[in-house]
């Protein structure tokens, strides 16, 4: 067996801190094999800067997902060529943006394809989820065990599309993006094991990791406001995969709270 730990968007500088207090100690616990991470959001919400993904990489996280915010910082760029395989960006940017979108991991043994695909309902004109991932598992056939896909998505409906197409196909998909924590953990008809969204990790004391201020004084004023990190209690929010790699199935999904 095979156990992920997945933690969904973490939001701010102090989220890191907090991640790096707890990780070590909570994968052992867990028995995690591999961890992975969602990063977009870790640098003033609107992308990762490099000290910050090197922080999460020592805090005891394997690999870093990205996101939409991708190509915030540009200081991240150089990071995202020079090691694809502890940060991958979604698939389906063009093949000239910098980074990779997938990655095979050696864990425990087996060889564990890593994939992050943006969605593109309400979100930007991106190449269809479902086409560039499809192609990325024809390309890799015969070379990984088992797969897992971070679908950063808007729309509910899409990622549960997503997922039921891939069901089988793909041996675990988690979402995330939205920053509230979906209760539909499940391991899908054909094996693959889905939530639609991992939530956030972050201070719970605003808007989605951002001060309620800036959010109200643009949705509720219809005014220009500059985002800035919350403050308060830091949750940190993900789910764990089981997966059995002999049967290249998802044996179970649970939602953790570290």
């Amino acid at each position: 067996m095979i156990r992920i730990l997945t933690i969904g968007d973490i939001v701010g500088a102090a989220t890191v801190d907090a991640l790096g207090a707890v990780l070590w100690k909570q994968r052992a616990a867990l028995k995690a094999d591999l961890v992975i991470a969602n990063g977009e959001n870790t640098t003033g919400i609107h992308g990762l800067g490099a000290k910050d993904a090197v922080r999460i990489l020592d805090c005891g996280v394997d690999l870093i997902t990205l996101g939409n915010h991708t190509y915030g910082m540009r200081d991240l760029y150089p990071l995202l060529d020079s090691r694809t395989n502890e940060i991958i960006r979604p698939l389906n940017y063009p093949p000239s943006a910098p980074g990779c979108g997938y990655v095979i991991r050696d864990v425990c043994g087996w060889r564990v394809l890593c994939m992050n695909v943006n969605g593109t309902s309400f979100m930007e004109p991106l190449a269809s989820p479902f086409d560039t991932v499809e192609r990325v598992l024809d390309r890799e056939e015969g070379r990984y065990d088992v797969s897992i896909l971070d679908l950063h998505a808007e729309a509910t409906s899409e990622k549960y599309a997503v997922a039921r197409y891939f069901d089988g196909k793909i041996t675990a998909i988690f979402g995330t993006h939205t920053h509230v924590t979906t209760a539909d953990e499940q391991v899908l008809p054909h094996g693959t094991g889905y939530i639609t969204d991992l939530g956030m990790s972050g201070p719970d004391d605003g808007i989605l990791g951002t001060k309620t201020e800036a959010v109200l004084t643009k949705m509720r004023d219809k005014m220009p406001a500059h985002f800035t990190v919350a403050e308060g209690t830091i949750v940190l929010r993900g789910a764990l995969f089981t997966l059995d790699p002999s049967a290249k199935r998802c044996i179970s999904v649970q939602r953790v709270i570290l």
